[in-house]
């Protein structure tokens, strides 16, 4: 390893905040510098096989190979569009599940597939979902009929 590799790695690893890519750059630094594979297992609580793996994706692709690859699927909205929704969250009073959701639906199309989803937009809006519902929704038999419906219609 040359010089400025070594500068380049060290520098990724000092401005790291990832465990796993940090343990991967350690463990291929720490081979190129010449440890023993199993003081390296044993220090990072890695295998042997880790090792040798990290080590030869560096050697063909530099850092770019101890990177992590996958960094999550694409959302329903948009940067724009989130913010647009928090807004509109912010401007009401209240905002319910129900409301949410016919909202999205009319403004952008977006249905989410789990209602974890919707509640995080009411937390982002500085509104939880509890605050937002007037009273209990199994005492409303109109309600409950429209919740379970939706339960059901789903499966």
């Amino acid at each position: 390893m040359s010089n400025q590799e070594n500068r380049k790695l060290d520098k990724w690893i000092n401005s790291n905040p990832d465990s796993r890519e940090l343990k991967r750059a350690l463990a291929v630094k720490f081979a190129i510098q010449g440890w023993n594979y199993q003081a390296i297992s044993e220090s990072l609580n890695v295998s042997k096989s880790f090792i040798s793996k990290w080590k030869k994706k560096f050697n063909s692709a530099g850092v770019e190979g101890l990177k992590l690859s996958y960094k999550g699927g694409k959302g329903y909205l948009n940067k724009q569009e989130k913010k647009e929704v928090i807004t509109w969250i912010k401007k009401r009073y209240r905002c319910n599940f129900e409301q949410l959701e016919g909202y999205l639906l009319e403004e952008y199309n977006v249905v989410f597939k789990s209602p974890t989803s919707y509640y995080k937009l009411l937390s982002e809006a500085r509104m939880s979902w509890e605050e937002s519902k007037k009273n209990n929704p199994y005492k409303d038999p109109d309600l409950l009929d429209k919740i379970l419906n939706r339960i059901y219609n789903q499966a």
